[in-house]
């Protein structure tokens, strides 16, 4: 079953916090709606549940326009990241909630809470509260539930948040796992984490001041972002404006070579190149500079070269020999990494 958002605006008081939003998720699909904290990404979620209802436009599942029915006969699943486990039930008893809740039974409540305790990984702990769980294992014993009453969607507001590095790592790829194994489900992924998003989505649409700015692939939106705020939430970018000319850019009074497909000479324009994709010393496209910064993150080291006042990042493989605050060096990075965009208003 599928999830489409039909010019569907919310708004509070008179504040608008959702935005003529129009956006399908695919039968079986991994959306994750990623933006800032106030972009609109978990009032899209709360709409798609019944939580909160648009002003306008519709929200359909599976082509039923389900905007007036209440939550409970819309067949979701929902996982939010404060876990919402009941403390005086069991786990069994918990996932069996939303089971009785619609009066299905006995045999098959017993059914379904082994199926979904097993597929998460909790049926050893069947006979546990909550209070005697990790973090981890709450958090699964909060998907269990979900996906015992077996809905077509399956909503996650945030699941991760309140987990450590590790855990969320963990959880991840039991999700991408789960997503294998139940490849029928619709799952609409609320985040501001670019990594979760990244590692489990179908698609992701960049959400921020209330509207969709761009939804695409992982790839597509990495490689080949449409604008600056995509280019920066999505993976971090160095952004710097530039001159197009005939054959290339202009930047700090140096001609860069980059595809200028499609851009009119003289134009003004946002030179994006992946962090990752800059090399320090000779090589093509080569810019100097000042090291204001250096960050050790363990493979890598992370510098932060001033170049004409633009601030300039490079992650390189650990270095041996890092240069100093304060020393001139070089920069490069190959034609084909760089992707230009329309100018932007500001530039870090």
């Amino acid at each position: 079953m599928g999830i489409r958002f039909d010019s569907v605006t919310v708004a509070y008081d008179g504040n608008v916090v959702l935005d003529q939003l129009d956006l399908t998720v695919e039968p079986g699909e991994v959306m994750a709606l990623l933006g800032p904290s106030g972009s609109g990404k978990t009032t899209a979620l709360r709409a798609v549940a019944g939580f909160v209802r648009p002003v306008s436009g519709r929200v359909l599942l599976g082509g039923r326009d389900v905007t007036d029915l209440p939550p409970y006969r819309r067949g979701i699943g929902m996982v939010v990241q404060q876990y919402a486990l009941f403390p005086h039930m069991r786990v069994d008893e918990n996932v069996a909630f939303g089971l009785r809740a619609r009066k299905a039974a006995k045999g098959e409540i017993r059914q379904r809470v082994a199926e979904a305790l097993e597929m998460t990984g909790m049926a050893a702990y069947a006979r546990r509260h909550p209070r005697e769980l990790s973090g981890g294992q709450q958090q699964r014993v909060a998907i269990a539930r979900a996906l015992a009453i077996r809905p077509d969607v399956l909503l996650l507001d945030e699941p991760l948040s309140a987990l450590d590095a590790r855990l969320r790592s963990g959880m991840l790829s039991e999700l991408a796992r789960l997503h294998r194994e139940l490849p029928d489900v619709s799952m609409l992924y609320v985040t501001h984490d670019q990594v979760e998003a990244l590692t489990l989505a179908d698609r992701i649409a960049v959400m921020d001041k209330a509207r969709l700015q761009s939804c695409g692939t992982p790839k597509e939106l990495y490689r080949s972002p449409a604008d600056e705020f995509t280019a920066s939430f999505v993976g971090g970018a160095n952004l710097v404006p530039v001159t197009v000319g005939s054959g290339g850019v202009s930047f700090a009074g140096t001609e860069l070579k980059v595809d200028t497909t499609g851009v009119l000479a003289g134009a003004r324009a946002t030179l994006c190149v992946r962090p990752h994709l800059v090399g320090l010393g000779e090589g093509p496209n080569r810019v100097v500079g000042t090291v204001t910064e250096i960050q050790w993150r363990g493979a890598t080291h992370r510098l932060y070269v001033e170049v004409d006042g633009h601030s300039v990042m490079a992650d390189l493989r650990e270095l041996r020999n890092p240069p100093a605050l304060g020393d001139a060096v070089a920069l490069h990075f190959a034609p084909e990494d760089a992707v230009l965009l329309p100018a932007g208003v500001t530039h870090e």
